[in-house]
């Protein structure tokens, strides 16, 4: 389909391309109408390619790279000072974003080299993100008091919004902050595919499917580590075991339970059609996440922190059927393998944290975290990255190019590794502004004493608590 890019600049914004691109379905499919595997991958392969010839290689890479740092890591920055109730900051970041993408919108496209046209979604998902910031902006300004609508129609408002004890707009302003960073994200990611010209006709569907399941095994790994760097989460079993919390692996059964329920009757229109080779792929791996989701959300139920095997479990059996799966060109069986490796691993990992590292506890003895248990996210980020990689057409082009099978997966995996050192830079971020240091303790030096002192009072107060008890 694709044969080579010419000269080192097509080179650099490939590469820079097939980094972001969020596609395909979680198998790649086989027809229907019974044809042989082996026969459709030879003849695959000996397709001539086309001509693939880039215009503005360098300007382009630099407009990705732009995009990236601007509507993607400004946004989740704008984020973290949100959360940690430094609106000023945050807003300042957001009035950036919002300015550059609307120029963007306007005037910067990322178009193919078909006709010169960004397609309609990535066009779209800009026109979604510039009217997402500019909410998020508005609303912004009714906490820091310096919106003109509400001081001089709704005084009384701006009042309680101008005082950071306000609860409504804080709250709307920092769950509007994480929309524009999940929206941000996907812009990101869709822009190599509008430059690139992918993901039309029957491609469609197995873009979304990869860009769906690829981005939700990413933001999984931002939550293990979310719940294991920030202290007072990974603590809650010391502080206050007498609360009853559900352990980490209630939720993820139920999400595995609910998703697998959707996928069994959603990826084969049971009685209106005939079973293809794709159709039970899809559907045992929706039976297995329900039956499994049942079980672990069994194990679950009782609100003490009981831990369970099972959602790592189910990982395991998603990478061992992605590693033995088949695909059209050898480059892509490859890739689908290192996927499950990567993916059986968080899964294995993930039982050896909860049964022989943490011995079923939600943290250690001490609250301190081991080294071993950044393995398990990690992981998980690495195979979403991988997965979003490994669409049909992004491998054709990384085959025409004459890249084999490991140098592209040692460029993904670098990926995986940036962006998790992105995530562990944002909630390291997150305690400081908060008064905590690296390792948890709460500190003096923060910049919102008023915080502080409200977070020491709260934990002081749960262990005086479990002490009288």
């Amino acid at each position: 389909m694709i044969s080579r890019i010419v000269g080192n600049k097509g080179k650099l914004f490939s590469i820079l391309c097939m980094l972001a691109i969020v596609n395909a379905s979680v198998f790649s499919e086989v027809g229907s109408d019974g044809s042989d595997l082996t026969s459709r991958m030879e003849g695959m392969e000996m397709s001539e390619p086309k001509e693939f010839h880039p215009i503005n290689a360098t300007s382009k890479s630099f407009h990705w790279i732009l995009t990236l740092f601007i509507l993607l890591i400004l946004p989740s920055i704008s984020a973290v000072f949100a959360y940690a109730n430094q609106f000023h900051w945050s807003l300042i970041l957001q009035f950036i974003s919002t300015g550059y993408s609307v120029f963007e919108v306007l005037f910067l496209p990322f178009p193919d080299n078909t006709d010169n046209h960004e397609n309609r979604t990535s066009h779209g998902t800009s026109w979604f993100l510039t009217i997402l910031l500019a909410i998020t902006v508005f609303v912004g300004t009714f906490i820091n008091g310096s919106n003109l609508i509400l001081n001089k129609f709704y005084p009384k408002l701006a009042a309680k919004g101008n005082s950071f004890g306000g609860v409504f707009f804080p709250r709307v302003y920092k769950t509007l902050s994480t929309l524009t960073t999940l929206t941000g994200w996907v812009r990101v990611s869709m822009a190599p595919v509008a430059l690139l010209g992918f993901c039309y006709g029957k491609h469609t569907g197995q873009c979304i499917a990869h860009g769906i399941m690829g981005t939700s095994f990413v933001f999984y790994g931002f939550v293990l580590s979310l719940v294991l760097v920030i202290p007072w989460i990974r603590k809650k079993q010391i502080l206050s075991p007498e609360s009853g919390s559900h352990s980490q692996e209630f939720y993820d059964s139920t999400l595995m339970c609910v998703w697998g329920i959707v996928n069994t009757f959603t990826e084969h229109r049971w009685g209106v059609e005939g079973w293809s080779h794709g159709d039970y792929q899809h559907t045992a791996m929706g039976i297995i996440w329900w039956a499994g989701g049942l079980l672990g959300m069994w194990q679950t139920r009782k609100r003490n922190n009981t831990r369970s095997f099972i959602p790592a479990l189910l990982l395991i059996f998603t990478g061992w059927a992605m590693s033995e799966h088949s695909q059209h060109l050898k480059i892509s069986t490859k890739v689908h393998a290192m996927f499950g490796i990567a993916l059986m691993s968080a899964g294995v990992s993930r039982i050896v944290e909860i049964s022989f590292v943490l011995w079923d506890k939600n943290c250690s003895e001490n609250g301190q975290i081991y080294s071993f248990q950044y393995f398990p996210p990690f992981c998980l980020v690495l195979s979403g990255v991988l997965f979003m990689s490994a669409t049909e057409e992004q491998l054709v082009l990384v085959n025409d190019l004459g890249a084999d099978h490991s140098s592209y997966i040692m460029v993904a995996s670098s990926a995986a590794f940036v962006i998790f050192l992105w995530m562990q830079i944002l909630l390291y971020l997150y305690l400081r502004l908060v008064g905590y240091d690296e390792n948890g303790e709460l500190g003096f030096n923060g910049l919102d004493q008023e915080y502080q002192r409200a977070a020491q009072e709260f934990e002081l107060s749960d262990l005086s608590d479990h002490e009288n008890n």
